[in-house]
């Protein structure tokens, strides 16, 4: 189906989801940065709303590979598209998998030491 802003929004099923695609989207240092910025938030984020040091296209880009790999939800309203974690599925799936990922703290902050 087409819609206003192109074709529908795909993601992975819950069932679906598969480590290795979270675990590549979540490698990339921006995409790590925008799962961060999305677990800060309360609710769901306008695409144009998310501060990040790219271009819009690049920036769409990464959102892309997040949805396509099960990390974020995506939904349209209107000319509007707002991304949020998929938070309970990937618990479900991967159980403490994105709390430990963002427990290791934003990019570019220090890595703890013992």
């Amino acid at each position: 189906m087409v819609g206003a802003m192109g074709p529908e929004l795909s993601f992975p099923d819950r069932e679906d989801l598969r480590l290795v695609d979270v675990l590549q989207a979540l490698a990339d240092p921006v995409r790590l940065q925008l799962v961060h910025l999305l677990d800060e938030t309360d609710g769901a984020v306008a695409c144009g709303q998310i501060p990040l040091p790219v271009a819009k296209a690049t920036a769409s880009h990464h959102l892309k590979v997040l949805r396509e790999a099960g990390v974020v939800w995506a939904r349209e309203e209107g000319t509007r598209r707002y991304y949020s974690l998929r938070r309970d599925d990937l618990e479900s799936r991967f159980p403490g998998l994105l709390d430990s990922v963002l427990r290791a703290g934003p990019v570019g902050a220090p890595t703890p030491t013992a």
